[in-house]
């Protein structure tokens, strides 16, 4: 029998290990990243994706190759982002589709099949009527809605099951109401919606107030009240939901930087840094700004908390609604 080996201590090859990974760390990146778009070209998602990237690319070092991948609503992109190696040179802007589509029976895949970066945006939901509706705030719309029998009052501003849905049926729900108390009519998206409800199609829509700027400053819709925390920077004449009803409900569309399942902490902590500076920078602020996207920044920790919680509550709101597979 040949001499035995020893044994390398444990406390030894765990410093080995870490003086070789140290080095690579270090040196990231060392080739362009790629950032994964689960949504069209054009879009809002792409347009908040490819200014993250340039200003990224500055705190970085290196090229970000901003890359749509569509398809399956938000499916396709957001498994893409999921099964890339672990290792920072694939990540992805992730949207707040990952809290949802697994609960509709869509992917198996959910915020734990992600890590999170950064959140860097956050745009609250809101409720707007046509100009010359009865209801001269959200409080006597909301009575109204009460006092109706289910189905007479109709609404959209995105597909079935979308986020802006989902929004009213989580307010309506909130305040001791059923979450699908009113009549969704789908719709391609918000700009179609607000048309639908200045002609008089529908009785009210559900958007972020970005979405329904245009109409509001033509004098062809109100906004009622928006679901956040406090009346938002662009729009202070539109109060929060909180300030007129017995309800505290806020909820939104998010956007923020994830990568797969499994990066190691340190690269996180990296990229985490580089993002928020990239987010603070001028050329991000500014241009969210002009767009009138609104900003937030949450950390990978907060982030990832953020998702936890926010997909729990979506899936009691879509079991309301009746979308819910699981």
């Amino acid at each position: 029998m040949g001499r035995a080996t020893p044994r390398t201590p444990y406390w030894l090859a765990a410093a080995l290990a870490m003086g070789l990974a140290t080095p690579t760390l270090a040196e990231y990146p060392e080739k362009p990243i790629t950032l994964i778009v689960p949504w069209a070209a054009g879009g809002g998602t792409d347009a908040t994706a490819r200014i993250i990237a340039k200003a990224l690319e500055e705190e970085l070092g290196e090229t970000i190759n901003v890359v749509n991948r569509t398809g399956g609503s938000g499916v396709v992109g957001h498994t893409a982002i999921a099964r890339a190696k672990p290792d920072g040179y694939t990540l992805g802007l992730g949207t707040v589709e990952i809290n949802m589509m697994h609960w509709q029976g869509l992917t198996d895949l959910t915020y734990e099949d992600f890590t999170p970066i950064g959140q860097i945006n956050f745009d609250a939901a809101s409720l707007s009527v046509a100009k010359d509706a009865d209801y001269q705030n959200l409080d006597d719309l909301m009575t109204a809605i009460r006092e109706a029998p289910a189905g007479t009052f109709t609404a959209s501003g995105t597909g079935l099951g979308g986020i802006w849905h989902v929004a009213l049926g989580g307010l309506l729900m909130d305040l001791g109401m059923p979450a699908d108390k009113v009549t969704w009519v789908p719709s391609q998206g918000a700009a179609p919606a607000m048309t639908e409800l200045a002609s008089g199609g529908i009785d009210m829509a559900a958007t972020s107030l970005p979405e329904a700027r245009s109409m509001i400053e033509a004098g062809r819709v109100r906004s009622l009240g928006v679901m956040a925390e406090e009346p938002l920077e662009r729009f202070p004449e539109v109060p929060t939901v909180a300030s007129q009803v017995d309800s505290d409900f806020t909820t939104g569309a998010w956007r923020g930087v994830v990568g797969p399942q499994g990066m190691e902490e340190e690269l996180v902590a990296k990229l985490e840094s580089a993002l928020h500076d990239a987010y603070q920078s001028e050329m991000y602020q500014s241009f969210m700004a002009k767009q009138g996207y609104g900003v937030q920044w949450k950390d990978s920790q907060a982030f990832g908390t953020y998702m936890k919680e926010s997909d729990a509550k979506f899936g009691e709101i879509m079991k309301g609604i009746g979308l819910a597979k699981q």
